[in-house]
């Protein structure tokens, strides 16, 4: 059962995907969900909350899953394989909240901007170290480790394009072709 909290989460994230975290008011959030922007406020506490809440979520939902693949026993590549996959997933299963993630974290008020900016920079570092293991064990080319991880997060995230065409492409062969084009480019 979605609790009202989480419903409210999902609906701010679709507004300030569309409008934009700024250009958003309360009570458009309250109207696109059918309630009085009073009642909103037994549930959260100001829209500055609602970015916080939905990009905190987001973070916290990639580091985990990293922190899986990292304790996991596989290969470089395989973990690279898994951590591409769930980045598809969650552009295809969390837009919104991936998107404003992506887009409006810089409307973050402190201590949660740097908080956030930390988790990114340390979600990229541990990435990096991933492919450099991956060159060290021989199982990748010797390519620039960084620019192997941006290609990947950039190439991922250019799946905000790719919702404009989603009926045309099936999701698992657009996530296979991904992972595939991606992979092959930097495996040895």
């Amino acid at each position: 059962m979605v609790s009202k909290k989480d419903s409210i989460l999902k609906s701010a994230a679709t507004l300030f995907r569309t409008r934009g975290f700024k250009a958003s008011s309360m009570r458009e959030l309250a109207l696109a969900m059918g309630v009085e922007a009073p009642s909103l406020y037994n549930h959260i506490g100001s829209k500055s909350e609602l970015l916080q809440s939905i990009c905190s979520k987001v973070a916290e939902e990639f580091q985990n899953h990293l922190q899986e693949v990292e304790a996991s026993d596989e290969t470089p590549v395989e973990k690279l394989e898994k951590l591409i996959r769930f980045h598809i997933q969650m552009m295809l299963q969390s837009f919104d909240e991936v998107c404003v993630s992506n887009h409006e974290w810089k409307y973050l008020e402190e201590p949660h901007l740097s908080s956030f900016l930390q988790q990114r920079k340390s979600y990229e570092h541990r990435m990096i170290k991933l492919v450099k293991h991956g060159i060290d064990e021989k199982l990748l080319k010797n390519i620039h480790p960084q620019v192997a991880v941006l290609t990947i997060l950039s190439a991922v995230r250019g799946l905000e394009f790719w919702q404009r065409y989603k009926k045309e492409l099936d999701a698992t062969v657009l996530e296979n072709n991904m992972v595939n084009h991606l992979l092959t480019g930097i495996i040895k």
